[in-house]
């Protein structure tokens, strides 16, 4: 224990529950926490850093990448029983007396030297398969929208646990010196435009320290919110009330050690930084216009899945360890052949755009890329099947998520769903098995990135998980 942590301070902090910061403080001398036990990484990483697209409200895989011709034969017809095996539904679709088989009505075709199936909704995609590793066979817990996205984020359903940028800038810390280590960036797509709401919690450290936490950016206004000076401050004014206020800081963090202090001085310190180094990444007019026009037609509107897909690229090339895209609106219960066409509007081209420009700036070797939602969507039709119509309820059972980049073995699909990509055939992988594999490709033993907290070691994984060698390189 710290002696300048008093006794006095010490039952202070047990009396209103311990912050989770003042613990790691006390446990670092006991060699408790990961950033003193673990020498990190723990074996040479493939990837420096993460970019992952979040399709927030779980895309259907059948009308995408999970190609079932022989459903086209079966249309409208009830699910057999054998294969519902009496898993169960949500509410939404529980109390149907009938379960119509819904073909996909989108065509699909192989593509690349891989030969990957897929929709004709993504044909940008299609032409960068060969960079790309599916995994068709993944499977979650969670059967509603925000215990499922909770538990991808935070490897819980229930919140309150870090987000897995978190663990990740806590566990590696950050490249960048202007920049902070997570940062966040929102879209509303056009598909289900009423789609779940995405809360800060996602993104929250939970009990690891708070200067782990993601930093998300907004569309409008100052990217960062008081990023800017308030009238009548300059540069040389902010600089001298920030000195003066790290002095007041620091005269307490001596006197009580609470690590969330240094947390204050630091972040302060990276605030002032980024008032010079976030307005320049979010400043396009050094792009040509060759790479803007690749992004698509939404590239120049902030807050666009486009436009954010160019400021990932702009933030892996300076050393932001996690980018996290969240892009809303893959919620399809009804009318979902003109939801899901909005959705790959927004998304296909400037999704396969990235992939090709990490290439082509040799970001793709270092970095590495994830695509995919909470869960995946059923078979059968939600509500009326009609000649040209249908919708689909969540399916936590098997769905298809990619990889690309640093480490992964580009071209390949790991795991099979049976016929009516309903239950998983063969290769099944968990969630705790595919944040595994994300973290041993940044060079992390995921059962030894912990963090002791009310008298217990957590880590992302929790008890589980296992890593699918199947989709290394």
């Amino acid at each position: 224990m710290r002696s300048l942590l008093t006794r006095r301070n010490l039952l202070g902090h047990m009396a209103t529950g311990m912050s989770a910061a003042a613990l790691a403080s006390l446990l670092e001398q006991d060699g408790l926490t990961a950033e003193s036990a673990n020498s990190l990484p723990h074996f040479p990483p493939k990837a420096k850093r993460i970019i992952y697209l979040f399709q927030s409200g779980a895309p259907s895989q059948m009308d995408l990448f999970d190609y079932k011709p022989k459903l086209a034969d079966l249309r409208g017809t009830e699910l057999p029983d054998s294969i519902r095996q009496g898993q169960r539904l949500t509410g939404m679709t529980s109390r149907q007396t009938s379960f119509p088989i819904a073909p996909s009505k989108f065509r699909f075709a192989q593509h690349g030297q891989s030969r990957a199936w897929v929709s004709d909704l993504l044909p940008h995609t299609a032409g960068v398969v060969d960079d790309l590793c599916f995994i068709k066979s993944l499977h979650t817990e969670a059967i509603n929208h925000d215990p499922a996205i909770t538990f991808f984020q935070t490897g819980a359903q229930l919140a309150g646990r870090p987000s897995i940028g978190s663990w990740l800038a806590y566990g590696l810390g950050n490249e960048s010196r202007d920049l902070p280590a997570f940062v966040v960036l929102v879209s509303q797509g056009s598909g289900n435009m009423a789609d779940q709401p995405l809360y800060d919690r996602l993104w929250g450290s939970g009990f690891l320290p708070t200067k782990y936490q993601g930093v998300k950016f907004r569309a409008g206004g100052d990217p960062v919110l008081f990023l800017s000076n308030p009238p009548g401050i300059d540069a040389s004014a902010r600089r001298q009330q920030l000195d003066d206020l790290a002095r007041l800081n620091q005269l307490k963090l001596d006197e009580v050690g609470d690590a969330e202090i240094a947390t204050r001085i630091s972040q302060y310190e990276l605030a002032f930084r980024m008032q010079t180094s976030v307005p320049e990444l979010a400043d396009l007019s050094g792009e040509d216009a060759k790479t803007l026009a690749t992004y698509g037609p939404e590239v120049q509107r902030p807050g666009s899945y486009a436009h954010n897909c160019l400021l990932a690229r702009r933030l892996a090339e300076r050393g932001v360890r996690f980018v996290q895209l969240f892009h809303r609106g893959w919620d399809q219960h009804t009318k979902l052949p003109q939801q899901i066409e909005g959705q790959c509007r927004d998304t296909d081209q400037p999704t396969a755009t990235l992939i090709a420009d990490l290439k082509q700036r040799g970001l793709l070797e270092d970095t590495l890329v994830v695509w995919g939602g909470e869960f995946g969507r059923t078979v059968y039709c939600q509500g009326k099947l009609t000649a040209d119509d249908y919708g689909r309820d969540h399916h936590p059972r098997c769905f298809t998520v990619w990889l690309a980049g640093a480490g992964v073995k580009a071209g390949t699909s790991f795991g099979q769903t049976d016929d009516f990509s309903y239950n998983i055939a063969a290769d099944d992988v968990h969630v705790h098995d595919f944040h595994a594999t994300i973290l041993h490709l940044l060079g992390i033993d995921h059962t030894r990135l912990t963090f002791r907290f009310q008298g217990r070691d957590f880590r992302l994984t929790d008890v589980h998980g296992k890593l699918v060698k199947e989709v290394l390189a």
